[in-house]
C-alpha cells in the first residue's frame, strides 16, 4: 500500500448539489461554532471534508466576497482630505479668509496660491504614490493549502470563501475562522486576540457552553499564528466577519504614527508657537502705536504666515513619493510610504542567513551513515518522516528541507504513515509513525542532530567527527534516528526516547552571489550586521568566512537563556553571530538591541522569523518568504538581493536630509527676515512691507524650494542615520536667523540714510534683499561643506533658485510694480545689493564652520517602542486587496 503523501487526507464525505453556503452558520459567534460538532459545522457551511470543487468556490466568492479586510485601492478624496490635515494648511486658509472678507483682494489671491500650491503638489505626489502601492501590492500574494476538486493546493488568502478545507501548518497565519476537524499537536499564538503569552492548545472536540475566546479549542482565529503542530480546518468566517475583522475594523485605517511623522509634527508645534508669540507681539505692538486694527491684523497674519514653512507637507510628500518610485524601479515594495524614511533610519541589521545571506535554494547533497559513508537508509528513513503537500505528484507545500529530499528521492511503496508530530523550534524534532510493508510499526525521528543524538539510547563514537566535519564544511545537517513501535498510533514527544541512530542527511545552500559585497556597501552606511540562525554556529561561522563578515563573539540560544535581559543587552552589542536559536529568541535578541536606544531592521524569510519581525523597528523581508514573514514586514523585497536593501536604506536617508535642508532654512532666513520685520514695524513710521508683499516674498521662496527633493546629498549625510533634532533645529535657528537680520538693517540703514528713501522705495529694496539673501542662503545651508567647489547643488535647484532671484530683481522694475506697491530702486541701491549678499554668503560660511565645529550635543536617538496596534494594522495588511 503507497504512503500516504502527509497522512491528513481526509475521506470524502461532501454532499452534492451547488447548494450556497449555509449562512446560519458564518453568524454564529466563535463560542457557539466551538460547541458544534465538525458534523454539523460541514452540514451547515454545505461542505465536506474533500472542501469544495474550483466551480463551487467562485460561486461562493461572488456571494461572499473576497476574504479581505481592507483594499488598497488609490482614492483620491481621502488623499485629498490628508493634504488638509495640517496645522500650517489651516493658518494659510484662515488667512485668505480674512484677507478676503477684509477686502483685501490681492493678499487672499497670493495666500490662495501658496494653499493651492502645497495642497496640489501634496495631493498629486501622493496619489501617484498610493496608485504605484496599489500596483505592488498585487505582485505579493499570501497564500495557504487548500483542497480544491479534491486535491491540496495553493490557494490565495483572499479567495478563501466558507466551505473551504485549510491545511494548517508551523507558521501558519490562520487565513479565516476555522472549525478544526483534525490536529496533531496543534497550538496557535493567539495574543493579537486574547492578550494571552502563552500559545492555546487546539483540538477538534466540541467544548461546553459558555468558554471565554481563550479556551475555545476547536476554532482557529483568523489572525492568529501555528505555533506547533499542524491541523485541518473548514472554513467558517471570513473578512469581516471574522474575531480578527471586527477588531481591525474598530482600530480603522489610520496607522500609528512612525518616529519620523512624530518628529515632524513637534516641529510644526515648535514653528507655531513661535509664530503666535511674534504675531501676537506685533499685533499688539501696532495696536499702541496707534495704527489701523486692519492693516495690524493683517500685517500680523502675514507675519505669521511667513515664518511657517507653508510648503513643508508638499516638499515631504513630493520627496517620499520620488523615493518610492526610485524604490519601486528596484522592486521594492514598501507598504506605508513613511517607512522610506525609517529604513533610512537603520543602524543594526539582524538577519536570518537562508535566503537573504545564501542562495536559499536548498539542495539535497547526500545521505550518510555514522561514520560519514554514503548509505541510503538515512534518506529512506528522512522521507518516512517528512513534512510535504503533494498534488499531481508535485510538491505544492512543506518545509525546504523536507522539499529539498523530496525532489531528490521519492518514498518506496508499501509504507502507510499513521501518525506524526510535526517540527517544532523548541525541541527542533519531528517524528512520525509508519507501518512498513512487513506490518511493523516504526517511529522515525529527524532533526537538529545535537537534539537527536540526546534521545539516542546510545550512538557510534564516529557519530560525533561526522557531523563536525559536515559542519565545518558548510553543511546543513539533519539527523535521523527511529524504534521499533509496537502498538504506537499518534507519537509524542514522551515517545522520542531509545532511538538508534541511522545517519544523517546533508544539504546545501551556498553563499549568494553578491552577498559580499552587499554586506561591504551596508557597512559604508554605518550599518552593523548580526546573523541569528537556527543552524549551528560553525556553519554560521563558515558563512562569515565565506562572505567577509567578522565573525566577532557567538551567542548560541542555551548561552542567551543564562543571560538576563540586562545581560543580554549588553552582550548583543559585542555579538555577531547568535546560531541554534529559536523564534522566541530571535525576537529576544532584537528587543534586547533596542533597549539601547539603536534602530534595529530585521530581515527574514522564515516562518521562525516571524516574531522577529515584529519586534523590529523595520522589518524587512522578500517576495518568496514564508507568508508569515511577509506578513510581519514593513518592506518586502520583490527581489532577494541586499543591494536593493543598500538602495532602500541610502534613498530613505536621502529623503531624510532634503526635507532637513526645506526645515533649516525656514527656522533660519524665514526666521530671520520676520523679526527683522517685527522690530522694523516698532521703529518706523510705516509698515516696512505690505502684507501682500510679505506673503509674495513667501510664494517666490518656497516656489524655489520645491526643487530640493532633488538636490544631491553630500556621502557623509548617508554614511550615517540622522533624527529629529527639535534642540539642534533651534541652536541652528538661533544662530543664522540673527544673522539674516543683521543684513536686513544693513539694508534699512542703506535705504533711509543715503538714498532718503519712502515707504515704497524701502519696501521695494527691502523686498529684493530679503528675496535674494533669504533663497540665495540655500547654497551653504545644503551642505556643510564649501559650496559649488566641493559640493554641487543639483541643477533643478539651481536654476529654480537663480530664476527667483532674478524674478526678485525684476518685479520692481516691472508693470507690476504699481499695483504690487513697489517702485524702481536706483543704480547705487544695486550696487550695494550686490556687496551685501556676497559679505551675507561669506559670514554665513564662516558661523556655518564655527557651528559644526562645536561639539556635538548627545541628544540621544529617540527610544522606539511597538504601539499594540502595530501588530493588528500589520497582520490586517495580510487580508488586503489591491484594487479589487
Amino acid at each position: 500500500m503507497p504512503m500516504s503523501t502527509g497522512g491528513r487526507t481526509l475521506p470524502c464525505d461532501r454532499p452534492t448539489g451547488d447548494s450556497p453556503p449555509g449562512t446560519g452558520i458564518g453568524e454564529l459567534p466563535a463560542a457557539r461554532l466551538a460547541e458544534l460538532p465538525a458534523a454539523a459545522v460541514l452540514a451547515g457551511l454545505a461542505a465536506g471534508e474533500q472542501g469544495l470543487t474550483g466551480a463551487e468556490a467562485a460561486h461562493r466568492l461572488a456571494v461572499t466576497g473576497p476574504n479581505a479586510l481592507r483594499s488598497h485601492r488609490a482614492r483620491a478624496w481621502p488623499v485629498l482630505a490628508r493634504q488638509l490635515r495640517s496645522a500650517v494648511l489651516l493658518l494659510l486658509l484662515a488667512t485668505a479668509t480674512v484677507s478676503f472678507l477684509l477686502g483685501e483682494h490681492s493678499d487672499a489671491l497670493i495666500i490662495a496660491a501658496i494653499l493651492a500650491a502645497s495642497v496640489g503638489l501634496g495631493f498629486v505626489n501622493e496619489y501617484r504614490a498610493e496608485r504605484a502601492t496599489e500596483a505592488l501590492h498585487t505582485q505579493v500574494q499570501h497564500t495557504v493549502v487548500a483542497i480544491r476538486d479534491g486535491a491540496p493546493r495553493r490557494v490565495d488568502v483572499v479567495d478563501l470563501v466558507p466551505g473551504d478545507v485549510v491545511h494548517l501548518t508551523l507558521g501558519t497565519v490562520v487565513p479565516a475562522d476555522l472549525r478544526l476537524l483534525s490536529t496533531s499537536g496543534l497550538e496557535c499564538d493567539e495574543s493579537i486576540l486574547t492578550g494571552e503569552s502563552l500559545p492555546a492548545a487546539k483540538s477538534a472536540d466540541p467544548v461546553p457552553p459558555g468558554r471565554p475566546l481563550a479556551e475555545l479549542g476547536p476554532v482557529a482565529f483568523l489572525g492568529t499564528v501555528v505555533h506547533a503542530g499542524a491541523g485541518v480546518g473548514v472554513v467558517a468566517r471570513t473578512g469581516t466577519r471574522t474575531e480578527f475583522g471586527r477588531i481591525a475594523a474598530g482600530l480603522g485605517q489610520r496607522q500609528p504614527e512612525t518616529d519620523f511623522q512624530q518628529g515632524l509634527r513637534r516641529f510644526s508645534v515648535l514653528l507655531l508657537e513661535v509664530a503666535t508669540v511674534l504675531t501676537s507681539l506685533i499685533f499688539v505692538t501696532n495696536l499702541i502705536l496707534r495704527r489701523s486694527l486692519i492693516d495690524s491684523l493683517l500685517f500680523s497674519l502675514a507675519i505669521a504666515v511667513g515664518i511657517t514653512p507653508q510648503l513643508l507637507p508638499a516638499v515631504v510628500s513630493t520627496s517620499l513619493a520620488a523615493g518610492s518610485r526610485q524604490l519601486a524601479r528596484r522592486k521594492v515594495l514598501v507598504k506605508r510610504l513613511v517607512c522610506i524614511e525609517d529604513l533610512g533610519d537603520l543602524d543594526i541589521l539582524v538577519t536570518d542567513k537562508t535566503g537573504t545571506l545564501t542562495e536559499g535554494a536548498i539542495s539535497f547533497d547526500r545521505s550518510l551513515d555514522v561514520t560519514g559513508a554514503g548509505d541510503d537508509r538515512p534518506a529512506l528513513l528522512g522521507l518516512l518522516a517528512s513534512d510535504v503537500e503533494v498534488a499531481d505528484g508535485r510538491v505544492v507545500g512543506g518545509n525546504p528541507l523536507d522539499v529539498a529530499l523530496w525532489q531528490a528521492h521519492r518514498p518506496p511503496a508499501g509504507y502507510r504513515r499513521l501518525g506524526e508530530l510535526p517540527f517544532d523550534h523548541e525541541r527542533q524534532l519531528s517524528s512520525t509513525v509508519v507501518l512498513t510493508p512487513d506490518g511493523d510499526r516504526l517511529l522515525v525521528t529527524k532533526g537538529a542532530p545535537e537534539a537527536v543524538l540526546a534521545r539516542c539510547a546510545e550512538h557510534d563514537g564516529p557519530a560525533a567527527g561526522t557531523v563536525a566535519a559536515l559542519f565545518e564544511a558548510g553543511s546543513r545537517v539533519v539527523a535521523v534516528a527511529s524504534r521499533p513501535a509496537p502498538g504506537l498510533g499518534q507519537p509524542t514527544a514522551a515517545d522520542e526516547r531509545d532511538l538508534v541512530l541511522a545517519g544523517f542527511l546533508a544539504f546545501r545552500d551556498p553563499p549568494k552571489d553578491g552577498a559580499a559585497e552587499s554586506l561591504r556597501r551596508l557597512a559604508g552606511l554605518g550599518i552593523e550586521v548580526k546573523i541569528a540562525t537556527g543552524d549551528n554556529p560553525r556553519v554560521a561561522r563558515r558563512l562569515c568566512a565565506e562572505l567577509g563578515l567578522p565573525a566577532g563573539s557567538v551567542l548560541t540560544g542555551p548561552d542567551l537563556d543564562a543571560l538576563t535581559d540586562t545581560e543580554l543587552a549588553g552582550a548583543a552589542q559585542r555579538t555577531t553571530v547568535f546560531a541554534r536559536i529559536s523564534p522566541e529568541h530571535k525576537a529576544r535578541i532584537v528587543r534586547a538591541l533596542r533597549r539601547r536606544g539603536r534602530a534595529i531592521g530585521f530581515l527574514g524569510d522564515g516562518v521562525n522569523d516571524a516574531l522577529a519581525l515584529h519586534q523590529a523597528d523595520i522589518g524587512i523581508s522578500v517576495d518568496t518568504a514564508a507568508d508569515v514573514a511577509k506578513d510581519a514586514a514593513d518592506v518586502v523585497l520583490l527581489e532577494k538581493s541586499l543591494d536593493v536593501l543598500a538602495d532602500g536604506v541610502a534613498e530613505g536617508r536621502r529623503i531624510f536630509a532634503n526635507t532637513i535642508k526645506y526645515v533649516l532654512m525656514g527656522t533660519s532666513s524665514n526666521f530671520g527676515n520676520m523679526f527683522s520685520a517685527a522690530a522694523a514695524s516698532a521703529l518706523l513710521p510705516f509698515l516696512p512691507m505690505l502684507p501682500a508683499q510679505i506673503l509674495l516674498t513667501n510664494l517666490l521662496y518656497d516656489s524655489s524650494q520645491l526643487t530640493i527633493p532633488t538636490d544631491h546629498v553630500d556621502p557623509e549625510q548617508l554614511a550615517a542615520p540622522s533624527h529629529w533634532d527639535l534642540g539642534f533645529i533651534r541652536r541652528f535657528m538661533l544662530t543664522f536667523g540673527p544673522i539674516s537680520s543683521l543684513f536686513d538693517f544693513v539694508t534699512f540703514g542703506v535705504m533711509l540714510g543715503p538714498l532718503h528713501a519712502g515707504a515704497e522705495l524701502f519696501r521695494s529694496g527691502w523686498f529684493v534683499e530679503s528675496l535674494a539673501t533669504q533663497t540665495l542662503i540655500i547654497f551653504a545651508i545644503r551642505t556643510r561643506r564649501v559650496p559649488f567647489t566641493r559640493s554641487t547643488p543639483s541643477r533643478p535647484l539651481t536654476v529654480a533658485t537663480l530664476a527667483v532671484v532674478a524674478a526678485g530683481v525684476a518685479l520692481p522694475l516691472s508693470p507690476l510694480a504699481g499695483p504690487l506697491g513697489f517702485t524702481a530702486p536706483p543704480l547705487p541701491f544695486y550696487l550695494a545689493l550686490v556687496g551685501m549678499v556676497l559679505a551675507y554668503l561669506v559670514l554665513i560660511e564662516v558661523a556655518k564652520t564655527a557651528f559644526f565645529a562645536e561639539p556635538a550635543r548627545p541628544a540621544g536617538p529617540p527610544v522606539r517602542r511597538r504601539r499594540a496596534s502595530h501588530a493588528v494594522h500589520r497582520r490586517a495588511a495580510r487580508f488586503s486587496t489591491a484594487g479589487r
